[in-house]
């Protein structure tokens, strides 16, 4: 067993802050898009420059994360990694696999990056803030733009030349109406288990931000992003312990909400479980567009047509050229049967990391006499009903080369690194 390095407090060693810092940067960086706030920085290629710095940072600090092997979330996607290049001569589009293994090692980073940087609960807490305030403003921007000035950012086609206005994320954002949805339904379990479990200012905060972003979660018109947002309100329920009370306050919630919503937007969401609706033939083709990806995910069934290529196979099957409707279609598209099972298996193993968390937490907090491990019973929570969300939300959505479910592992990673570490230097013991 290698030896574990110890700082003079007799606990492992973590990262410089240099590294931490940067990395800290790099999320507000990317998710706010200082790039298209402020044309000239955009010349300097930041988040780059951010990812070189930051692998360089953790190369020269390698001896402190010798002993850290990420388990097999780690394991995955590297073998997933591997098996690109191993079985790029047998996919259909080779050349545009290559152009697209810049978007991956581009999401991927995430998942490195944070299982390795965020190493202390300091650390943890700081992330978990600036992601979920990056995730918060993202919303709240385009919502702020629509109420002073009527922004929108995007329509959806009625028919017989009609068009209705869909919240998109702000003009310096990327993000579609869905997009906009999955920002706001990936922070509202956040906010509502660390926010609403802790002290009152903090409930406060929660009261103030919710109604906000629950309304720019209407305005998008996203059914996936209601879907997963009812995947988040079960997964709420299920783990409450004040189930009547959560029932009465949904209910008088749900009337609220449908009373702010117009004709238009009451229609489009009643699609969802009802064929007497005019935007039930989208829902209809929506549907109809995944089992057709299905089918063109079993046309090359061992390799698949090649990583990033979903548009291109589409087009040349007679397909509208355009990203897959569902995660699962585009990995059995893009990388066949054996690299979906590798996919699978990553996020299987992210989810054992859950399991073991809460029996951790469980076994810890029998020994102690106050609430000292509260916040991560309410942060694996939080996780949990995430990993659910995502599981949900990717029937609606691509992801092989977005960065969610890798920031998401590695933040899942680094949660039970603390915890371990935290338990570990209670007892005395780093074994």
């Amino acid at each position: 067993m290698k030896p574990v390095h110890m700082n003079y407090n007799g606990a492992p060693e973590t990262v410089s802050t240099f590294c931490f810092v940067m990395y800290i940067y790099f999320l507000i960086d990317f998710f706010l898009h200082l790039s298209a706030r402020i044309p000239p920085y955009a010349l300097i290629r930041p988040t780059l420059l951010l990812v070189i710095i930051i692998s360089l940072s953790l190369i020269l600090q390698r001896q402190k994360l010798s002993t850290f092997s990420g388990g097999l979330p780690f394991k995955s996607i590297k073998i997933l990694f591997a098996y690109l290049v191993i079985s790029l001569p047998l996919v259909e589009w080779p050349g545009s696999v290559v152009q697209n293994l810049a978007l991956l090692v581009k999401a991927i980073v995430f998942l490195f990056f944070t299982a390795l940087i965020i190493d202390t609960e300091k650390r943890l807490k700081v992330f978990l803030f600036v992601f979920v305030s990056c995730q918060v403003f993202r919303a709240i921007e385009p919502l702020f733009l629509n109420l002073t000035s009527g922004y929108w950012g995007d329509k959806t086609y009625l028919g017989s030349g009609e068009f209705a206005n869909r919240l998109a994320g702000a003009p310096s954002d990327v993000v579609n109406p869905n997009g906009l949805g999955f920002v706001i339904v990936t922070a509202i379990p956040f906010l509502h288990y660390l926010l609403w479990g802790a002290k009152w200012k903090s409930k406060v905060l929660y009261i103030a931000i919710l109604p906000a972003i629950m309304y720019a979660l209407l305005l998008t018109m996203s059914r996936g992003a209601m879907v997963a947002f009812l995947v988040v309100v079960w997964m709420v329920f299920k783990n409450s312990k004040h189930k009547l009370s959560l029932v009465i306050v949904g209910l008088l919630s749900a009337v609220v909400m449908w009373g702010v919503l117009n004709d238009v937007q009451k229609d489009r969401y009643l699609s969802l479980v009802s064929s007497d609706t005019q935007g039930a033939k989208t829902v209809d083709g929506r549907w109809q567009g995944m089992v057709n990806e299905f089918s063109l995910g079993a046309e090359r069934p061992i390799v698949g047509h090649g990583l990033g290529t979903t548009g291109e196979a589409k087009f040349n099957s007679g397909m509208k050229r355009q990203a897959a409707h569902n995660l699962y279609a585009e990995l059995l598209i893009e990388i066949g049967i054996i690299g979906f099972i590798i996919f699978i298996i990553y996020i299987v193993s992210i989810y054992n990391i859950f399991i073991a968390n809460q029996n951790l937490i469980s076994k810890q907090s029998k020994l102690k006499t106050n609430s000292e491990y509260d916040f991560y019973n309410r942060l694996n929570l939080a996780l949990t009903t995430v990993f659910w969300m995502y599981v949900v939300y990717s029937i609606n959505y691509y992801g092989l080369s977005v960065y969610y479910w890798y920031l998401f592992g590695g933040l899942t990673i680094a949660f039970g690194r603390v915890l371990q570490g935290k338990s570990k230097f209670e007892q005395g013991s780093y074994d």
